[in-house]
């Protein structure tokens, strides 16, 4: 009933559940010139083509105009979320100049998602040709060594990029005219239209072999208690004592009053899983674009799920971004600032640089607990998959139930506040 009154939520839901039909309707558009038997048996013998299939909602194995989905949007973010770290310039565009530094560092994200786009359309466009997957060649126009370029690769290209680039600009149109984060419901939807198919295949593998049953129950009991987990890590806070000294105003005086600060105990939200999990996407692309033995030897053997390169790199990857994260979404210094001009301070902490520094700290501690526990909580499947055989793989795993579980919280979360919003205006006209 609120929902229904708040004409403006109303909008944006409408604009959101929107974008996110036009999105899935663009993976079914396909790309000239494949053969889709051909190209179905590739994704399922391929790790990173299976992967990058699930997160855009089998996009891929239809090579739909969307197959690379916002992965490329992602990977751009990694990439400046590294250089900010690196170059002092873009440091200070982001934490100093405000809403200009932030737009300029979202155009430069922009311009690197369209270079890694084409980049990755090449590389798919290439591997679907030495796979025989390609039904016309079409008009060769040079070759590069064993390589022929032709109207099938530079077709390919140009759909593959311009699909990438106007995903991209949906997923900011979500963002500021929806309701939620963009990029992570343009996953979020990928992943949930694979859960029939996945959950089907599941259920098929314990009908033709009844001793997985007990597996499959494993199975079932480990995600159960991983959603609880996640809810509870999601929604887990740090309420800050904060004190509002005596003030007065024209001839009233204010009493002191206490409140709190909530700081929650996961600030990256699922971003960092999301980011983590993309950063596999690099190596095992080069591994299967370019012909070298040895990296390839590299890849499969060192960065795969059950190996202990992947147990070790995982888990650090989630620490980074949840760092990362965490700095961009609270400046502890902004913070101990805004306290200070309102005539807040902690109990206990000088207003300044002692409130700064404490703040600091209570964040950094919050922001570890929560990367540990999200890593904990991820790597939990792969002891799954060695109790339940091979159930486990036709399964999805504990990244898709994490964007999934996280996602649904994030906007559930959103949308509550709007409607809370849209009452306390509803109020002050009243």
């Amino acid at each position: 009933m609120q929902m229904a009154q708040a004409s403006g939520l109303r909008d944006r839901l409408l604009v959101t559940i929107g974008i996110l039909i036009l999105v899935r309707l663009g993976n079914f558009i396909p790309v000239p010139g494949i053969d889709r038997s051909v190209l179905r048996n590739i994704i399922q013998g391929s790790p990173l083509a299976n992967f990058i299939d699930v997160f855009s909602g089998g996009g891929l194995s239809l090579l739909g105009v969307f197959a690379l989905g916002i992965l490329p949007f992602i990977n751009a973010s990694i990439f400046m979320q590294i250089f900010i770290t690196l170059s002092p310039t873009l440091e200070n565009l982001q934490k100093n100049e405000g809403e200009a530094g932030r737009r300029t560092i979202a155009q430069y994200t922009r311009y690197w998602a369209l270079i890694i786009s084409i980049i990755q359309s090449l590389g798919i466009a290439l591997f679907l040709q030495g796979s025989n997957a390609v039904t016309d060649m079409g008009v060769p126009f040079f070759r590069l060594g064993d390589v022929t370029i032709s109207s099938f690769t530079l077709s390919c290209v140009v759909s593959l990029t311009a699909g990438a680039m106007f995903v991209m600009w949906l997923g900011e149109l979500i963002t500021e005219r929806g309701v939620g984060n963009g990029a992570s419901l343009l996953i979020f939807v990928g992943i949930a239209a694979g859960l029939p198919r996945s959950f089907g295949s599941t259920l098929e593998a314990v009908s033709q072999d009844p001793s997985l049953t007990g597996g499959f129950i494993l199975l079932l009991v480990t995600f159960l208690a991983m959603i609880v987990a996640i809810v509870f890590v999601q929604e887990g806070t740090r309420r800050i004592p904060i004190v509002y000294a005596k003030r007065q105003v024209g001839r009233k005086l204010y009493r002191e009053m206490s409140s709190y600060l909530p700081l929650r105990l996961n600030q990256g939200g699922v971003m960092p899983i999301i980011f983590a999990s993309s950063f596999f996407l690099i190596p095992a692309l080069l591994a299967e674009s370019v012909n070298n033995p040895a990296f390839t030897a590299f890849v499969n053997n060192f960065l795969r799920q059950d190996s202990i390169g992947y147990v070790i790199l995982y888990p650090l990857l989630i620490l980074a971004f949840s760092y990362f994260y965490s700095s961009i979404i609270i400046n502890p210094v902004e913070l101990s600032q805004n306290l200070k001009k309102m005539g807040a301070s902690v109990p206990g902490k000088r207003p300044g640089a002692a409130t700064t520094e404490y703040l600091e700290g209570v964040l950094n501690r919050l922001t570890f607990l929560g990367a540990i526990f999200l890593s904990v909580v991820v790597l939990v499947p792969l002891m799954v998959q060695k109790l339940s055989g091979n159930l486990a793989q036709s399964s999805f795993g504990a990244t898709s139930l994490l964007i999934l579980v996280g996602v649904a919280i994030e906007t559930a979360n959103q949308i509550r506040t709007y409607v809370i919003s849209q009452r306390y205006e509803g109020m002050v006209k009243q």
